[in-house]
C-alpha cells in the first residue's frame, strides 16, 4: 500500500508542478486551449502557482500528513473546477485532461487518508 501510496504521490507532483511550469512559460498550445476555454490570460500566474504549490504540497505530505491531505484535497477542488470549466465551453473532445489531473488527484487524497 505504502509503495501504491508513493508512485502516485510522485506521479501526481511531477504531473502538477510540469503543468504550473506551462502556466509560466506559456507555450502556444496552452494559450489556444485557454483561449478556447474562454480564461483570461491574466489568470495564467495564479493557477500556476496553485498548481505547483500543490504538486510540493504532495511531496510534503509524506513527512507531514496533513499538509499532503491539504494539497490532494485543494487539487481535487482545482480539477474539478476545470472539469467544469471545460464543460461549460463544451469543449467535450478536451475533458480526458483535467480528467487525468483529476483522478491522480482523487488517488493521492485517499492513499494518504489511507496511509495515516
Amino acid at each position: 500500500m505504502h509503495s501504491a501510496y508513493l508512485i502516485v504521490i510522485a506521479l501526481a507532483a511531477a504531473a502538477n508542478v510540469y503543468a504550473g511550469i506551462s502556466d509560466f512559460t506559456r507555450p502556444p498550445w496552452l494559450l489556444a486551449n485557454i483561449k478556447r476555454l474562454e480564461v483570461k490570460e491574466r489568470w495564467l500566474p495564479t493557477l500556476g502557482i496553485l498548481k505547483i504549490l500543490g504538486g510540493l504540497g504532495l511531496l510534503a505530505g509524506i513527512a507531514v500528513p496533513q499538509i499532503g491531505v491539504a494539497a490532494a484535497g485543494g487539487l481535487v477542488l482545482y480539477f474539478a473546477g476545470a472539469m467544469v470549466t471545460v464543460l461549460r465551453a463544451r469543449w467535450y473532445a478536451n475533458l480526458p485532461f483535467p480528467l487525468t489531473w483529476f483522478a491522480l488527484a482523487v488517488g493521492s487524497f485517499v492513499l494518504r487518508l489511507l496511509a495515516a
